[in-house]
Parts: structure tokens; sequence; C-alpha cells
């Protein structure tokens, strides 16, 4: 069972957010500033980037790093803990990459099955029928 205290919980909460492991595997490389993690990854605003990092730093996945310079330098790099994840976060990608024809398809099936239009295909973009 997947209890409410359980560390396989707390394993999936840490990288179940929509862009963790995608900034996780962003800092694999080394330090990034913020503006260039955002340009490598594309697709996340300011505020999501800001959001996900502060997360990651809490959980111990992240850690930043400020300068005295100016204007101000902050880069973010994954801790010894973070780098951790990368072999799951790799193996998770690659599962996708051989999967994801097979999960579009069972989404199409959806969309096109027969049955109650506010039953059938309204949510699969974020994963649920």
């Amino acid at each position: 069972m997947f209890l409410a205290d359980c560390q396989a919980r707390l394993a999936f909460d840490l990288i179940g957010n929509t862009w963790s492991a995608v900034v996780l595997w962003a800092l694999r490389h080394g330090p990034r500033r913020p503006g260039r993690l955002r340009e490598e990854i594309g697709g996340i605003s300011t505020k999501v980037l800001t959001e996900t990092l502060r997360r990651l730093e809490f959980n111990g996945l992240v850690a930043r790093r400020t300068y005295a310079e100016a204007p101000p330098r902050v880069e973010y790099e994954l801790t010894d803990l973070g780098r951790t994840l990368l072999g799951p976060i790799e193996t998770f990608g690659e599962w996708a990459f051989t999967h994801a024809d097979e999960v579009l398809a069972a989404q199409d099936r959806w969309d096109t099955a027969p049955g109650p239009p506010a039953t059938r295909g309204s949510d699969h973009a974020a994963g649920q029928p």
C-alpha cells in the first residue's frame, strides 16, 4: 500500500510535479543560472521555474548559490541527493520514448470511443480519463 507517510509516495511527490524531473535533468551537466535553465528547458515561465527550484531546494535536491556581484548572480546545481535521481529520470525517459506512441494511440482510441461526450476525452491532456 502507498500510505500517506510511505517513502514511495514521498519519492513520487518529489518528481511528480510537471517540471521537477525536467529541471533536475537540465542541471545534470553542472550549475546553471535561471535564465539559462529557461532557455535550455523551453516552455517554462519564470514564475514556475522559480517555484520548482524552491521546491527542489526545500527537498535537498538542488542547491542555490548566490554571488556577491553587481548585478547579483544566482546559480543552481544538483546536490549529491539530487544526482541520485538522474538514473531513475533517465529510465523513465527511456520508457516514455519507447512507449509514447502506444500512450498516444490509447488516448486517440479513448477520444473516438462511443459514449457520453461528457465522459470521453475531456481530461486526457492531464493523463486522466
